[in-house]
């Protein structure tokens, strides 16, 4: 069977596995990243917050599907994932995570100076030093994965389903 010709530039180099090296540089970063986040006094919830609200910026399927079932294993409810779009409408998430993902936000997107500034000042309200930049290296880290998954276009396969009761 033959490709079209939309089959041929749409197919991707998975550049973590064609440069495996800058790869491996990466996941140190990220494992560096981890350890930053835990002696900040993050904890792996709020860290997988950030990385799923990072991911859904950036529109990255592979990296909400990983992180998602990461926040969920960490304890973080349904409920909450399902609704952390809009964290800003709800009430279901104190100040501090509020901060941090304002904070994740303003580093994703950080084109806004308006939306940067206030997510610092925010930040600076209820985060010490060590969070803030915490909050920032997780989150940049999480946007560089985002780029390798989603310029591979890594796929997002579905997980053995279990009956609904």
């Amino acid at each position: 069977m033959t490709q079209t010709a939309a089959e041929t530039t749409d197919q991707r180099v998975f550049v973590d596995k064609q440069s495996p090296a800058a790869y491996r540089a990466l996941a140190s970063t990220a494992e560096a990243v981890r350890k930053v986040a835990a002696d900040a006094g993050l904890d792996r919830v709020l860290v997988e917050l950030i990385n799923i609200r990072v991911s859904q910026l950036n529109a990255c399927a592979f990296c909400l599907s990983l992180h998602t079932t990461r926040a969920l294993r960490a304890g973080e409810s349904a409920e909450r994932l399902g609704v952390l779009a809009a964290w800003r409408d709800t009430e279901l998430f104190p100040p501090r995570e509020r901060a941090a993902l304002a904070l994740a936000e303003a580093t994703t997107l950080p084109t806004d100076a308006d939306a940067q500034s206030s997510a610092y000042a925010l930040a600076r309200s209820v985060l010490s030093e060590d969070e803030i930049s915490a909050v920032i290296w997780v989150a940049i880290t999480m946007n560089a994965f985002n780029r390798v998954s989603v310029l591979s276009k890594h796929p997002v396969r579905p997980r053995t389903a279990t009956p609904a009761g």
